[in-house]
């Protein structure tokens, strides 16, 4: 029984994505290879569960990891949104953004803010980036920061010269 997955159309577009290095894999596995890791998730089946057809699993594994690893589905997937665009078949009701992919302006939730606040805002941003970046400079050799008092003095507490009894 053969569990093709892919017709030759788009095993065409495909198939250029796909690197070829010095020690494989050899072209004529390269298909049912990719196959493989295509079976592997419209399943959702496990890499030990996937049927002989496509070659060994570790060896399919392996491959899928290479590609990703190479960004060959990032670089195929833009390719088949560039090829659809070509042929006027974007569909941009099917993309969606929520608000954990994008944040909005403030403005945007209806809080208007004057420039004298905003800048104030900012100001303080950048005191605090830069006052977190003094403390992570004062961290001792054992990545602990010194213990302060209330006045801000160290109170030699705590850090490499702590006393140890």
């Amino acid at each position: 029984m053969t569990r093709v997955q892919l017709t030759d159309e788009e095993w065409e577009f495909i198939e250029p994505y796909l690197p070829i290095g010095r020690f494989g894999p050899y072209p004529e596995r390269l298909r049912q290879q990719f196959e493989g890791v295509i079976w592997r998730f419209r399943t959702g089946g496990q890499w030990r569960e996937m049927p002989k057809e496509f070659g060994a699993w570790p060896t399919v594994h392996n491959r899928f990891r290479q590609w990703r690893d190479a960004g060959v589905f990032e670089a195929l997937l833009e390719g088949l949104i560039a090829e659809a665009a070509k042929r006027g078949e974007v569909d941009l009701s099917l993309v969606s953004v929520d608000s954990t992919t994008a944040r909005a302006h403030h403005d945007a939730a209806g809080t208007h803010l004057g420039q004298d606040v905003m800048t104030a805002l900012e100001k303080a941003a950048v005191d605090e980036e830069k006052a977190r970046q003094k403390g992570a400079a004062r961290k001792n050799k054992t990545g602990r920061t010194p213990e302060t008092t209330p006045s801000g003095k160290n109170d030699g507490t705590s850090g490499a010269g702590a006393n140890s009894g």
